[in-house]
């Protein structure tokens, strides 16, 4: 695994090989609970990542799975070579995934969304709630610069999950954004992520840690 010197880098995220059994278990009911309890994102304490088989990118406080035809890009301060975003990315889209502290069983995106919305207003944008698969989603659009000198839409759409002592925000961006159908890949990346909380103290909506993983190195 490689990391660059500037401040956005990249690392391959092309899944390994393997190997599953399929159990019947003669009850869809029970095949329907399982998917359920099995959906994500996770807290470290409920996944055993020593033993589970899959191979994930630590960065600190998220673990990453490979997910097929996206990659990991990290945008890293070349100064201090902290992490301070993480972006999952595809031909025609994206995710940007941050994790925050919360408290016990609160629920921060509530907060978080009435936060988004108001920032979004005052930059002249919009930001509607709509209802998706993982409950209220907001959807955005913003007046952006592009990197020709011209202005266009961008359109977001921000998903929040409130787990035990933290929150995970998910903002897509492209397809994944104004095509939700369209953003499976995307979702099941989110889906598969491990959070690692710690047991520091930390106020509600402090951004978790990142660092870089353990085997990246510096190129030039």
């Amino acid at each position: 695994m490689k990391f660059g010197r500037k401040s956005q880098t990249k690392t391959d995220t092309t899944p390994t090989d393997a190997t599953t059994s399929d159990v019947d278990t003669g009850s869809d009911a029970t095949e329907t609970a399982e998917a359920e309890t099995q959906s994500g994102p996770f807290d470290l304490s409920d996944v055993d990542i020593e033993n589970d088989g899959v191979e994930r990118v630590d960065l600190g406080s998220l673990l990453i799975a490979p997910a097929e035809g996206l990659e990991l890009r990290l945008q890293v301060d070349e100064a201090s070579r902290e992490v301070q975003s993480v972006l999952i990315a595809g031909p025609n889209g994206a995710v940007e995934v941050k994790a925050f502290a919360a408290q016990r069983n609160g629920d921060l995106w509530s907060d978080v969304r009435r936060q988004i919305a108001s920032e979004t207003a005052r930059q002249g944008g919009t930001a509607t709630e709509v209802e998706g698969d993982h409950g209220t989603e907001l959807v955005c659009q913003r007046t952006v610069r592009t990197a020709e000198g011209t202005t266009g839409q961008q359109p977001s759409r921000i998903v929040g999950f409130n787990g035990p002592r933290w929150f995970l925000r998910a903002t897509y961006l492209g397809r994944p954004a104004v095509a939700p159908d369209e953003a499976g890949p995307w979702e099941e990346a989110v889906a598969s992520m491990v959070i690692r909380r710690g047991d520091g103290p930390m106020a509600p909506g402090e951004q978790l840690p990142l660092s870089l993983p353990p085997q990246a190195r510096r190129v030039d």
